[in-house]
């Protein structure tokens, strides 16, 4: 289904009209992200996220009025290229914000950054871009894909793990997800499984694991795809057998549909709702009010990308049209994040912190992830190394 959503300031987001400004003094933002099929409740968080921060910012930046087309890239990577030209040719934006997943992001990487517009991504981060290839018209708040994946391979080695299983889809960040694991795991891998990105039927992958006497089992399955495995496994009696280490297949996207069947259940993450800091427990509590759901890493790194680019547009006073200058401003990532301590690499990916989580049962009936451990501290990727900043 194809959806588009425009916010002028604030007009849509709180139901008044807000003044029209002269349409060279706004700063216009397009945010590309998948709203629609199984995968759409990541994009809604991201975009959620990203509203929340807008709302705060009382639809300006700078001074100047913002506004904000949304549109979906419906999973398909030669639509979102089409959607993309769109907003830097008809809507002529200042910044692409996306998307959730790799594969599109790297149809519209070259579009967009081409075009010498900056292009932000909430999510996704492949290596493709980390090293050689990096831009500084590309930055990316959220990991490059194989650190989240690092985590549980590191947990997993350990805790003495000497067999495990790798279930993950067949695209870029599945393979960047196997990848990341085995850097710290050094154990046996029994068997990597690599299914169609979509697939919700898991019944095949679970009686090859049920028979294979592995000590857990690593899984990066987001949105549809995770709430199909996690119910399956937990029906199929394995949950209590062979431990889940994963990441994004139990987060708060997908738990409003697992439920108590991924109750237990690890993680691998850069922030969690329970992260102890005024920020964070400020976000969370305007994010549920606002959206009715507790908001997982999609919706923080939304939020903290439009906090990231206010803080860029207000260091070169709203004049975006000296790119060098807005560029340095992105660099120096001159925000409160809400995951604390964050600067950018040079590369454009952060530095960081990495912890396991696990999936809780909150008093009020809710689930969420929960901290159980830092696992890595100011952890920058691999990458960087091979990046030239000046490229």
């Amino acid at each position: 289904m194809k959806q588009s959503l425009k916010l002028t300031g604030l007009a849509v987001l709180l139901g008044f009209a807000a003044a029209p400004a002269a349409a060279q003094e706004k700063i216009k933002i397009g945010v590309i992200t998948t709203l629609s099929g199984p995968a759409a409740v990541l994009g809604q968080q991201s975009r959620d996220g990203f509203q929340l921060a807008v709302k705060e910012l009382g639809g300006k930046m700078a001074g100047k009025d913002l506004e904000v087309i949304v549109v979906d890239d419906e999973l398909k990577p030669d639509g979102a290229v089409t959607k993309a030209k769109g907003l830097l040719e008809r809507e002529t934006v200042d910044f692409v914000v996306g998307p959730i997943f790799s594969n599109i992001l790297q149809a519209i990487h070259r579009p967009v950054t081409g075009n010498k517009t900056f292009l932000i991504s909430p999510n996704a981060g492949p290596s493709s871009y980390a090293g050689k290839e990096c831009s500084p018209f590309f930055y990316v708040t959220s990991y490059q894909n194989d650190q989240v994946h690092e985590i549980l391979g590191k947990v997993a080695q350990d805790r003495g793990y000497k067999r495990v299983y790798v279930l993950v889809p067949n695209y870029q960040a599945g393979k960047d997800s196997a990848a990341g694991f085995k850097l710290d795991y050094k154990g046996e891998i029994v068997e990597e499984s690599y299914t169609p990105l979509g697939t919700l039927d898991f019944q095949v992958e679970l009686t090859k694991i049920a028979s294979s006497k592995v000590d857990a089992l690593f899984t990066f399955m987001p949105g549809g795809m995770g709430v199909g495995l996690v119910k399956q496994y937990r029906q199929a009696g394995l949950a209590d057998k062979i431990p889940v280490l994963s990441a994004f297949t139990v987060d708060e996207s997908t738990l409003p549909a697992q439920q108590d069947a991924a109750v237990g259940m690890f993680g691998g993450a850069n922030w969690a709702p329970n992260m102890d800091n005024p920020h964070s427990k400020k976000f969370v509590a305007a994010y549920e009010a606002a959206y009715n759901s507790v908001p997982g890493t999609y919706a923080m790194q939304g939020y903290d990308t439009a906090m990231l680019i206010d803080s860029a547009v207000k260091a070169v006073k709203g004049d975006l049209k000296n790119k060098d200058a807005v560029s340095a401003a992105l660099k120096k990532a001159e925000f409160t994040s809400l995951r604390g301590d964050f600067k950018f690499n040079v590369n454009g990916y952060p530095i960081q912190n990495f912890y396991l989580t696990k999936v809780a049962k909150r008093p009020d009936g809710k689930f969420q992830t929960e901290i159980v451990e830092k696992v890595f501290s100011n952890y920058g990727d691999r990458y960087a190394k091979d990046c030239t900043p000046t490229k």
